[in-house]
């Protein structure tokens, strides 16, 4: 389903202060209902953290947008998944 949805593998975000920012996306996965994207910002390579965005509908216009998960447990479930996910096969004990 999410990749019906964001067929683009770039997204660019407006914070709070009106700042755009560009992030790559690495991940969609839906949980529970609800489709989570994880998304790693491209001009801060050296920064290996990435974002998880919920999907929502925008209540006045119907569109969807990319919203912050608030509640911590569901923050832990959807990050837990992405972890195993993302960077399960990972050995980071290899040189």
């Amino acid at each position: 389903m999410a990749d019906e949805l964001f067929n683009e593998e770039v997204f660019t975000l407006t914070d709070e202060d009106g700042n755009e920012k560009q992030f790559e996306l690495l991940g969609s996965q839906e949980i529970d209902g609800e489709t989570y994207l994880a998304l790693v910002p491209i001009e801060d390579n050296e920064n290996e953290e990435y974002v998880i965005l919920k999907v929502a509908l925008e209540e006045e216009s119907g569109e969807e947008i990319l919203v912050t998960i608030d509640d911590d447990d569901e923050f832990d479930r959807v990050a837990d998944f992405f972890n195993d996910e993302l960077f399960g096969e990972i050995d980071y004990d290899e040189e």
